[in-house]
């Protein structure tokens, strides 16, 4: 049995961007659907990275889509680089006049989800996008099925792909396999401990063994990383050995510990679709782009992709005006591009990318490690370095 339902825009993916959109189109009038495969409390209760950018802060708060971010979220003013035994801290509200909140993605879900549910939102979750058909036309149909098994069969005038690296939309928009795509050769092995924050910052440091980053999620509770490789097991490491080799690479800084009570891999992908936009459809966040954690740009990248999009579809539905949607993707990849640059430049400074020991290039890592060096100095010995690294850390300002 199937169920037809219509609605002026269908969005796929109740994550930030899809709930987001949704939330600034009810503001403006417009009435959507979202569909979501997950149930309400795993997409709740999944700990995600969590720095969000002064932009991505000021929409949320000044929208109404979350006031708990600049309440629960704690105000970082910079970051420390830490590289051959010492520590320079970036200063981003010196250098910019912008900071980043500390404020985990589930948070703001959580907060997405109660907005969008308090305001009557149509919101179904455990409800999975099959396929999407039409978007040439002026009527798009997403053909989705319920948690019950049932059939339901969506009609809209815009389709929005929001649903993820794993995107359906994305192979009605772009083909499943049609991007630029880029895997590294090494992944994060990511814990969650309870103990108090062992910085006040973020710790970013390059280590002769790999690179760690000394995280927060709480006043309880800490999150860190190190390098490790792709495929590790993270449950062959014993506690200690993990303490072992965070201390090991962030020499200059006394780490608190306590009881690990999560651990999983990153894996490290960038990822661009060749096409964001066909006829009635387009994608917006991990549905259209992946980064790299390192410069911390996925969420905000997902959002200033929907600031862009939900002006673009105010001015088609309400005014009958195509212009910005045509520009949509044009648009969206200038800053999306830019983002790419600054996680793989982050990633490549920071990490050991070249293994001890590469058959056939037996200096290779001294080389790559004494370079890496040589770029760290010319980052937090000059002004203008700083600056770039800071700029690009806070966030480029939204399009107008």
């Amino acid at each position: 049995m199937t169920t037809t339902v219509r609605t002026r825009v269908a969005i796929v993916g109740a994550g930030p961007a899809g709930l987001l959109l949704a939330h600034l189109l009810a503001a403006s009038g417009i009435d959507s659907i979202v569909l979501e495969r997950r149930r309400r409390d795993e997409i709740e209760s999944t700990v995600r990275a969590g720095i969000l950018e002064h932009e991505t802060v000021r929409v949320l708060s000044e929208s109404g889509a979350s006031g708990r971010v600049l309440t629960a979220g704690s105000r970082h003013d910079g970051i420390e680089l830490q590289f051959a035994g010492e520590g320079h801290r970036i200063d981003f509200a010196a250098l910019t006049g912008r900071s980043v909140w500390l404020y985990p993605q589930h948070e703001a879900l959580k907060d997405l989800i109660a907005a969008r549910l308090a305001d009557g939102q149509d919101l179904r979750f455990e409800t999975a996008a099959v396929r999407v058909e039409g978007v040439d036309s002026d009527r798009p149909v997403v053909y989705a099925t319920t948690g019950a098994g049932e059939g339901l069969q969506i009609e809209a005038e815009f389709v929005v792909g929001a649903d993820g690296s794993r995107s359906v939309v994305r192979d009605a928009v772009s083909g499943s396999r049609n991007g630029y795509f880029r895997e590294y050769p090494f992944a994060w092995l990511g814990i969650l401990c309870e103990a108090p924050p062992s910085a006040e910052e973020l710790i970013y440091s390059n280590s002769a063994d790999g690179f760690a980053l000394v995280s927060q999620r709480s006043p309880t509770v800490q999150r860190m990383y190190f390098q490790c490789d792709p495929d590790v097991d993270p449950h062959t490491l014993t506690e200690p050995e993990i303490w072992q080799i965070l201390q090991r690479r962030v020499p200059g800084t006394a780490l608190l510990e306590g009881p690990i009570v999560q651990r999983d891999v990153l894996r490290f992908r960038s990822f661009v679709a060749r096409h964001l936009r066909r006829g009635r459809a387009v994608l917006v966040g991990d549905a259209a782009h992946t980064v790299p954690p390192t410069g911390a740009k996925g969420m905000n990248l997902a959002v200033a992709d929907v600031v862009l999009l939900e002006r673009a579809l105010r001015a088609l539905l309400l005014e009958n005006d195509p212009r910005l949607v045509d520009a949509f993707a044009e648009t969206a990849l200038t800053r999306i591009w830019k983002a790419q640059h600054f996680s793989w430049w982050m990633t490549g400074m920071l990490h050991r990318t070249v293994p001890a020991g590469t058959e056939g290039a037996p200096d290779a890592a001294d080389f790559d490690r004494l370079r890496q060096l040589a770029e760290l100095r010319s980052v937090v010995e000059s002004q203008a370095g700083r600056a770039f690294l800071a700029e690009g850390y806070t966030g480029w300002p939204h399009e107008n």
